[in-house]
């Protein structure tokens, strides 16, 4: 074969060094073996191409055969044959230089990675490789306790070699894997018992140096960390505790601890010391009550009053690992049931959950920053995020559930998704996550046998890397690391989703009692934080929780917190019935249990909307989709009006018909109704909420109504082109932009008639467009109504409901009374044609805005029309003074104060030609027509007068009636209105007090200013 070809092929199977691996080919101890696979079928160079380094297989395989000299027939019989021996020999030599260098200093341990008829070793049981360990060192796996017969350094350099004869035949199993990653499970549990039986033959030997075995004293060494869970590295320091018992009556504790302290410390060194073999790992002892610091070995007891006393919240995070591996079994089990209870009640102490995600933040923060970027153990988004996220979800909530108790991370993962813990998707992808990093870890520390979690980035390691976990050819590098960083991402993404849920703290804050649903307990429970009426409350616990649904397992995980979220709310017990009423009507909804339970904001931000606001609550449950909102802030906020009227008008194209229309309009409307509510609830209701999102709702209703509006009075008229152009002009509340989840729509309709328009038939046209805005907008239908009301419009309800705009001019020119001067005054287009609409404020300025103020006579109508208000208006019964809207210092009197100043400057002060009242006020004090402190207090009392409205409509769902306009008698609606402004519990006589005082302030203003 030509050279050049030769290269070519070499290339196209992936050597890296053609070059030299053509002059490798030629070497003569290799030319029988090639001859030999050739003939057979089964090329060398084809099957070294399946190495993770075809180059670093191919010179192994050099030196194997060398190191074979005369004798190298058995080694050359396997390369010669495709066989699952020769792809083993292959896998280990192209994967792992240190275990290449083994078998090259002893090519004999070739012949254990031969196929067998037995059980596979990574199926072997715990039991099975402590029985062989034992055996390596010449003890009886039954003997009680074991002592071995090969001692000193013959022992520990037999324990050594037979360690890394099954770690090599473990490597290879998991090197040849179909699937390396769902292996991964049973490598690791084959490593960790692979350490544990490393463990009990140390401690035969150790016991084999001291008199008679020490057989008066037991001692167990329990296996921390992924020892302890079965999930250990190829390369990892063995976490260890040891605690010591008397076998024996004669045997004090004093005596025992001695005796356990040589053997432990044999033990360790057995493992780790120096010798004619090399050390296995570390044996590591810091995780022992007071670290470092403590004695090396203590007695049960000792361990349990260390641990009930003196314990840090990580030290209980790392029993939850802990697992007898060597010694003896039955003192390491009393030790494990001994310390559970403490264990799973850990997240009982103060401040547990807050610890853990310190110590998580301070792991990340001792990274080497050289390192930080490729740490796959410490770093964000490695190994730790996962752990740490499953530990602490077990820690909180395995007090009172014992199926997620499992030391193991991905048994736990499991468990914990099957249980509701965690979402399906969001284990099933942390899982997988976790499995690459795994695999990946054990791939970077097999090719040298060392202790590293750092992913390199050298191209050659990076490659070598890619191919042994499955990313062929020479983009393995390139995609192996693509794949790294997205796992960091989404590691690190659902850590934080996950470990940082505010369910957690507060879960661990509940004492073991009050995570109890059980009747009796919850009852009491309830009682005691304030629910009125625990027995319902109890009822809808019940229907909530119960089952086997996984729908009632997040219920159970939901409510013990929930509870007591709702309890901090104002009405608790309507909250829960809240609750209960929308998780039926979400039914199996996918994302709403899980969002509760995996969103930062969202539950504690649902319990406080609930029991907070029955107007909230009835309208979540005709628009859950809303709850989504309460974990994103950016939902929360105000839609710009353009994007409003887009969705708008995109939702209004898909329906033609009057119906469909007048449903999606309000559906609109309603949402953004929603939005603010919720906005106000969680803020506190401080205003800006009617201008920046209830008005623009409002007009955005408006449009979309005179668009269907004019198009189904075309339609009814069978005209094919209007006949007048048309204008929505808002009014009162609507046109001041001081919207409240009550207020109707107060409006005039315009329409001006094109030329040569027959003027009658487009009156009776414009009469049927302001009729569809009216019904489509007020009729009763699916959404809630929004009244449209035309009692502003010239001549009040006596006059037409819509006017030409010729109309309009004559009849302010000639007969506009003093009322309608003043209702002008919050006049603003709102809907219809841009150009009839600047033609309008044109018309009304100088109306609403009379030249030279207001005449003596007009002023006394005002004031006349303003007294007769208060004496004929006032509902019956309610004081003067806790009337909102009416009543002493309220709303009406301060607009009207407004408006008069209005009327009386705007002329000469071009800044008080606003539509807002607070606006009119502020250009009032500025140009120097009202007094600071008056505008001041006038403003304090129409601003708290505003909120106190919209908060009774929030808390008591009500939005019509003359209750929302009175300051609420009844204490528990008192005291619900004032939280929801904001005022801690109890609190209401505080709101009460403070705005009778600050409505007492402005009425002095009012009839100082307005009166004269």
């Amino acid at each position: 074969m030509r050279a050049a070809t030769t290269r070519s092929t070499l290339l196209r199977l992936g050597f890296t060094d053609p070059g030299r691996a053509e002059s490798l080919l030629t070497e003569p101890v290799l030319g029988p073996v090639l001859a030999r696979a050739e003939e057979a079928g089964a090329p060398l160079p084809e099957a070294l191409a399946s190495a993770a380094d075809p180059d670093l297989a191919l010179l192994a395989t050099v030196r194997l055969l060398e190191a074979c000299g005369d004798r190298h027939g058995d080694v050359a019989t396997v390369l010669a044959a495709d066989t699952l021996h020769r792809r083993r020999l292959v896998a280990v030599l192209g994967a792992s230089s240190a275990l290449g260098d083994m078998l090259v200093a002893r090519p004999e341990d070739v012949a254990l990675l031969a196929e067998r008829d037995e059980v596979d070793v990574l199926d072997l049981l715990p039991e099975d490789e402590r029985a062989k360990a034992l055996a390596a060192v010449g003890a009886d796996p039954t003997a009680d306790p074991p002592v071995a017969t090969v001692t000193g350094s013959a022992g520990v350099a037999a324990l050594r070699r037979h360690y890394r004869r099954r770690l090599l035949e473990v490597a290879a199993a998991d090197l040849t894997s179909p699937d390396p990653f769902a292996a991964l499970p049973k490598v690791a549990a084959a490593l960790a018992d692979l350490a544990g039986a490393a463990l009990d033959a140390a401690l035969a030997v150790a016991r084999a140096d001291l008199p008679d075995g020490a057989r008066g004293v037991r001692l167990a060494v329990l296996g921390m960390g992924k020892t302890g869970g079965r999930e250990l590295n190829y390369v990892s320091d063995v976490d260890v505790v040891y605690v010591v018992a008397p076998a024996r009556e004669d045997v004090t504790e004093g005596a025992a601890v001695t005796v356990g302290t040589r053997l432990a410390a044999a033990l360790a060194r057995a493992c780790s010391g120096a010798g004619g073999e090399p050390a296995l790992w570390p044996v590591d002892a810091n995780l022992r009550p007071e670290g470092k610091d403590g004695p090396l070995v203590r007695t049960l007891a000792s361990h349990r009053a260390y641990y009930e006393r003196w314990a840090r919240t990580w030290e209980f995070q790392a029993l939850l690992k802990a697992r007898p591996v060597a010694g003896d079994a039955a003192l390491g089990a009393e030790y494990v049931a001994a310390l559970a209870p403490l264990v799973w009640s850990a997240a009982e102490r103060e401040n547990f959950v807050e610890d853990s995600q310190a110590m998580r933040r301070r792991v990340e923060d001792n990274i080497r920053p050289a390192d930080a970027e490729r740490e796959l153990k410490l770093g964000r988004g490695g190994l730790r995020d996962v752990e740490f996220t499953v530990q602490l979800l077990q820690l909180v909530h395995g007090r009172t559930d014992e199926r997620i108790r499992s030391g193991t991370t991905l048994t736990a993962l499991a468990s914990l998704a099957e249980a509701g813990y965690v979402g399906r998707d969001p284990a099933a992808r942390m899982d997988v996550c976790y499995r690459f990093l795994r695999v990946l870890e054990h791939r970077i520390q097999l090719f040298r046998l060392r202790r590293t979690h750092v992913v390199p980035t050298d191209e050659a390691d990076l490659r070598r890397l890619g191919r042994a976990i499955g990313h062929d050819g020479i983009s393995g590098a390139d995609s192996l690391e693509k794949r790294w960083l997205a796992t960091r991402r989404h590691v690190r993404r659902l850590h934080e989703e996950i470990f940082y849920r505010p369910l957690l703290p507060a879960a661990a804050r509940l004492a073991p009692e009050d995570l109890s649903l059980a009747p009796e307990a919850a009852r009491a429970r309830l009682a005691a934080i304030g629910y009125r009426d625990p027995d319902g409350a109890v009822r809808h616990i019940a229907a909530l929780s119960a089952g086997v649904s996984r729908s009632a397992s997040i219920q159970r995980q939901l409510l013990p917190v929930m509870l007591g979220w709702f309890a901090e709310g104002p009405d608790p017990d309507g909250g829960l019935l809240a609750f209960r009423k929308l998780s039926e009507q979400m039914g199996r909804t996918h994302w709403y249990l899980g969002l509760l339970r995996d969103s930062t904001a969202a539950a504690p931000r649902l319990a406080e909307v609930l029991s907070s606001s029955r107007y909230l609550a009835e309208a979540l449950t005709h628009l859950p989709e809303a709850v989504a909102w309460l974990a994103d802030d950016d939902e929360l906020c105000a839609r710009e009006p353009a994007a409003l009227r887009s969705q708008m008008l995109a939702v209004l194209a898909r329906r033609d018909t009057p119906g469909p229309a007048a449903t999606a309009i309000r559906y609109q409307r309603r949402r953004e109704l929603v939005r603010a509510g919720i906005g106000d609830v969680l803020d506190g209701i401080h205003g800006g909420r009617d201008a920046a999102i209830l008005t623009p709702a409002a007009d955005v209703a408006l449009e979309a109504a005179l668009r269907v509006g004019v198009a189904e009075a075309l339609r009814s008229h069978e005209l094919a082109e209007p006949l007048s152009r048309f204008l929505v002009v808002a009014m009162g509340r609507l046109g001041g932009a001081e919207m409240s989840y009550a207020s109707d729509a107060d409006v005039l309709f315009v329409h001006d008639p094109l030329p040569g328009a027959d003027e009658a038939l487009a009156q009776q046209v414009a009469l049927t467009v302001a009729g569809n805005v009216r019904s489509l907008l007020g009729d009763p239908g699916p959404e809630p109504a929004f009244p449209v009301d035309a009692a502003l419009r010239p001549e009040g309800r006596n006059g037409p409901i819509t006017r030409s705009f010729a109309s309009y001019a004559e009849y302010y020119q000639r007969w506009a009374e003093p009322w309608e001067r003043q209702a002008l005054l919050r006049a603003r287009p709102v809907a219809g044609d841009a150009e009839l609409g600047e033609r309008f404020v044109a018309l009304i300025a100088p109306v609403r805005y009379p030249d030279g103020g207001l005449d003596a006579a007009a002023l006394r109508e005002l004031r006349r029309i303003k007294a007769r208000v208060e004496s004929e208006r006032m509902p019956r019964g309610v004081p003067p003074t806790r009337h909102l809207k009416l009543g002493r210092g309220g709303l009406t009197d301060v607009e009207w104060t407004a408006q008069l100043l209005q009327l009386q400057h705007a002329f000469e002060v071009p800044e008080l030609r606003t539509t807002t009242t607070l606006g009119a006020l502020v250009a009032a004090r500025e140009a120097g027509v009202l007094a600071g402190e008056d505008a001041e207090r006038l403003c304090a009392a129409w601003t708290l007068a505003s909120r106190i409205r919209n908060a009774t409509v929030l808390f008591t769902g009500r939005t019509t009636g003359g209750k929302i306009d009175v300051l609420p008698g009844d204490r528990h609606e008192l005291g619900g209105v004032a939280r929801v402004l904001g005022y801690g519990p109890g609190e209401g006589p505080e709101l009460e007090e403070d705005y009778l005082r600050t409505a007492r302030r402005a009425r002095a203003v009012v009839e100082r200013v307005f009166f004269d």
